[in-house]
């Protein structure tokens, strides 16, 4: 860790309790109408923090994340980037689209690899996740990667596109799969093969994270690899097949299939092959990433491994250099608040369940794995449960809220910091109802801690990373249609000073976004904001 120090905030009176940041998955300022599943929830603690006079709105996606434009939705990735980095730095999207268009992409030793395998007769695989969501990747990044293999006479293409429904429209599969299968066909012809070889939707096919569900992982790989799962004659009729067998199934929980001729699937990956993971976005990226990159893997059985050269689009995870090859240099996020906050000998606790365990810990610091400094920090994953969740809304959110009323009650983390998933991972179910129970377990949560704090003498400061249950349906045309994406609208930012050692108000910083909380808990904790850090969002009175 670079040598770091962060200077006394002039003015500041210490006080006997912690510093408590609750971060509210997906929990955004939408309408206040029937379709913002925040407003119709019950929520009296939250609804008298909204009131408090500390309280703004905060910038949560597009330019102010770091995203290309401000029309591109937030997510939990690049929200806690900039929560933890404390200003804003290019994010997988943009330097991915900037990679392309100045054709550095095409000039790393991993491109050059993957052209090296076609150039002996080998096929070209491109797995990922199709869509426009640009929340884990882009289909014209596809495209361009396609577009490339063509000019450069790669004869053999293989895609195997997972299905979103979650970062766009449920239901919206065939606006991918059709231009992507008649973009290959065009693309077959002098001697070249370009197909889409399997797929499935993405929360049961390859794309799963933290460890929750390897089963997830293990299917993709059955499909993408071993070309076992249920057979069609192209992407689209496995689509519409799915969607006339059951009239309620959404594209993210889209069964596996594989595209077949008399029987054979037409692109298993095979020995001397290439496999390009085309996702920028780490999370969902690692374990299928392990799984073709580990020899002593464990997590399933393989039953083979073919010897190919992999590489992602990024790379995934920077200290467990995962994969080993990737296509984008990630951003170089330095100097992030956890750094500082060891550096001035600061304990801290960080807490959440394993769907976002790694973004209070792996994507707040900047994507490092692992403690910063073991001898001062202690992070705790609650697992989470392996079912739909708008079948259990309330998550784990009362077994994490004990977890921090245990940290607090121990009076030794000055700095906790949590992160309660619900609003995002039911907001993207588009159960209203569901969506209501999960924010209404969040504001439970903090009916609990909020008497804790104020008993320690302590300050809560809440917020989220971008929003999702705020918009649960959409209309067009007079019809509604269920809305499980990410939004665009702002976030909230509280804080309450139960401590009474200092004054604070507003700074009056304008369009404040998340790269402003991390200089504002340094001023919370006692310090001056580091040196390009965004401004603080509080200033002594």
């Amino acid at each position: 860790m670079p040598t770091l120090s962060l200077k006394p905030l002039p003015g500041y009176k210490p006080y006997p309790g912690p510093l408590v940041t609750i971060i509210m998955d997906g929990v955004g300022l939408g309408k206040r109408d029937e379709s913002d599943g925040v407003f119709l929830a019950y929520k009296p603690v939250l609804d008298a923090l909204f009131k408090e006079k500390l309280f703004t709105k905060l910038k949560a996606h597009g330019k102010a994340v770091g995203l290309p434009s401000d029309d591109d939705m937030g997510n939990s990735e690049v929200g806690h980037n900039a929560l933890g980095a404390g200003r804003v730095f290019a994010q997988g999207a943009k330097l991915v689209n900037e990679a392309i268009a100045s054709g550095k992409i095409f000039e790393g030793k991993a491109w050059k690899s993957v052209m090296e395998r076609a150039q002996s007769g080998k096929a070209v695989h491109f797995i990922g996740l199709l869509s426009d969501g640009n929340v884990h990747s882009h289909v014209e990044q596809l495209y361009a990667l396609l577009e490339r293999c063509a000019k450069e006479g790669v004869r053999k293409v293989r895609v195997h596109p997972l299905l979103d429904g979650r970062d766009v429209g449920e239901k919206s599969a065939l606006d991918y799969v059709v231009p992507l299968e008649d973009r290959l066909a065009a693309y077959t012809q002098d001697g070249r093969d370009y197909r889409v070889a399997s797929g499935g939707g993405r929360m049961v096919t390859t794309m799963d994270r933290y460890g929750a569900n390897w089963g997830v992982v293990e299917k993709g790989w059955r499909a993408h690899v071993l070309g076992m799962a249920r057979q069609f004659k192209s992407a689209s009729e496995a689509v519409r097949a799915y969607y006339a067998e059951d009239p309620k199934v959404t594209d993210q929980y889209m069964d596996s299939f594989v595209v077949a001729e008399n029987g054979e699937p037409v692109g298993p990956i095979e020995d001397g092959d290439a496999v390009v993971f085309f996702n920028f976005r780490g999370d969902r990226a690692i374990e299928i990433s392990r799984a073709f990159e580990e020899p002593d893997f464990k997590e399933f059985d393989r039953e083979r491994l073919p010897d190919v050269f992999f590489a992602g689009m990024m790379e995934y995870d920077g200290d467990a250099k995962i994969p080993k090859y990737y296509l984008v240099e990630p951003p170089a996020i330095d100097r992030t608040l956890g750094q500082y906050l060891c550096a001035a000998g600061v304990s801290s606790f960080a807490c959440a369940e394993t769907q976002k365990f790694g973004h209070v810990t792996y994507f707040w610091n900047g994507n490092n794995s692992g403690y910063l400094d073991a001898k001062l920090e202690k992070y705790v994953e609650v697992p989470s449960d392996r079912v739909p969740f708008d079948q259990r809304p309330w998550m784990k959110a009362g077994e994490v809220t004990d977890e921090l009323l245990s940290a607090i009650a121990s009076g030794e983390r000055k700095f906790i910091r949590a992160n309660f998933a619900n609003g995002d991972m039911v907001g993207h179910t588009g159960n209203l109802p569901a969506v209501r129970i999960a924010v209404e377990s969040v504001d439970l949560a903090l009916s609990r801690l909020v008497p804790a704090i104020e008993k320690a003498k302590g300050v809560l400061m809440v917020t989220a990373d971008h929003g999702n249950a705020d918009k649960m349906f959409e209309e067009k045309n007079g019809k509604r249609t269920p809305f499980v994406a990410h939004t665009l609208n702002p976030v909230p930012f509280i804080v309450k000073d139960f401590s009474g050692a200092n004054r604070w108000e507003l700074s009056g910083v304008q369009g404040p976004g998340l790269s402003h909380v991390a200089a504002t808990l340094c001023a919370l904790l006692g310090f001056a904001a580091p040196e390009g850090y965004d401004p603080a969002i509080l200033r002594l009175v």
